[in-house]
């Protein structure tokens, strides 16, 4: 028994990364290769072509499913999820995890449950902690686990939350993954006689294959918290995985708690402009009519309360500059 998957999760600053590490894996390479990439609903889908271009292997985007080949780079189409069933990629419209489809821990969930030991797990580079909790799963089914090294990596979050909560295996710079690959690739391992997969796990999975939440048993993921879905606004289930925790609600929407704190800033950010908006607006109106008054004591009383309107707008204004805007974890 070999290992013949590998699956590989990036966002911010990762394509530059998956150029290298697929551009120097070789033609004759021993696993399929599964990739996710952060990107917006509205992408005209041009990874598979950059991956194409960027060396010797063939790449091509799932918009329903393709049979896994060796040597073949596999990416979802737009606003599709990317999961793995034995020898097929699957691309579904699963809810949207870590406010993403496509995400990466569906894939990396995925792969450990159909693959277990013969799955190759890599983060790269990356904000907030997308596929952390996919990693975890690659590495607790017997996976193989690797992470860009963050001194390497455009953006540092999503590999350094990998190495804080995994256990992880090889941490290399892009450059020296592809090799590392290979020798993984080419290596046989022991046939383990099978490994568990959690229930918590095949749930999930599910859950990303567009099975109804319910159905699939999403109720049984946790307890109920106090917090609401960003996105639907229902009671988000909360979930513990070692030290980390993570939330899901009943129509499937899951978030890291980066992912949830940076939706929570983002809502925050949100009101404060309206806020703002509205007082801005409240200081133009008390103006106009201050200047078409003709009582004297009435026009400063209304000037009073255009200039306590403006200065709260700024206030406000000040507080939504101090949001760290891009969730990022301080280096």
């Amino acid at each position: 028994m070999r290992r013949d998957l590998v699956v590989i999760g990036a966002s911010a600053g990762g394509v530059e990364a998956l150029r290298i590490v697929i551009g120097m894996l070789p033609r004759d390479f021993r696993a399929a290769v599964c990739v996710v990439v952060h990107t917006s609903p509205a992408s005209p889908g041009v990874l598979g072509g950059i991956l194409r271009r960027a060396g010797p292997l063939e790449a091509t985007t799932v918009v329903t499913r393709e049979r896994l080949k060796p040597g073949m780079v596999y990416v979802p189409g737009p606003d599709l999820h990317l999961v793995v069933q034995p020898t097929m990629a699957v691309a579904t419209r699963g809810p949207r995890e870590n406010r993403f489809r496509p995400a990466v821990d569906p894939l990396f969930r995925s792969a450990a449950q159909a693959y277990g030991p013969r799955v190759i797990g890599v983060i790269l580079s990356g904000g907030l902690d997308d596929g952390t909790a996919g990693l975890w799963a690659v590495k607790r089914m017997g996976g193989v686990t690797l992470v860009q090294d963050p001194e390497d990596a455009m953006v540092q979050s999503m590999p350094r939350h990998a190495l804080q909560h995994v256990e992880v295996d090889h941490v290399l710079p892009a450059a020296r993954i592809a090799a590392m690959l290979e020798r993984l690739t080419s290596e046989d391992i022991a046939e383990a006689g099978g490994y568990v997969v959690p229930e918590s796990t095949k749930i999930e999975v599910e859950i990303a294959r567009q099975t109804s939440p319910l159905e699939a048993g999403v109720q049984r993921l946790g307890e109920p918290s106090t917090y609401a879905c960003p996105e639907c606004h229902g009671v988000l289930l909360r979930m513990a995985e070692g030290e980390r925790v993570r939330f899901r609600c009943h129509t499937g929407h899951a978030y890291s708690s980066e992912s949830l704190i940076s939706e929570m800033d983002q809502a925050i950010e949100d009101a404060l402009s309206i806020s703002i908006r509205a007082l801005q607006e409240k200081a133009i109106l008390v103006r106009d009519l201050a200047q078409r008054t003709t009582d004297a004591r009435h026009a400063e009383d209304l000037r009073l309360r255009a200039e306590e309107a403006q200065q709260r707008a700024e206030m406000l204004r000040q507080a939504t500059l101090a949001l760290d805007k891009h969730g990022e974890v301080p280096q």
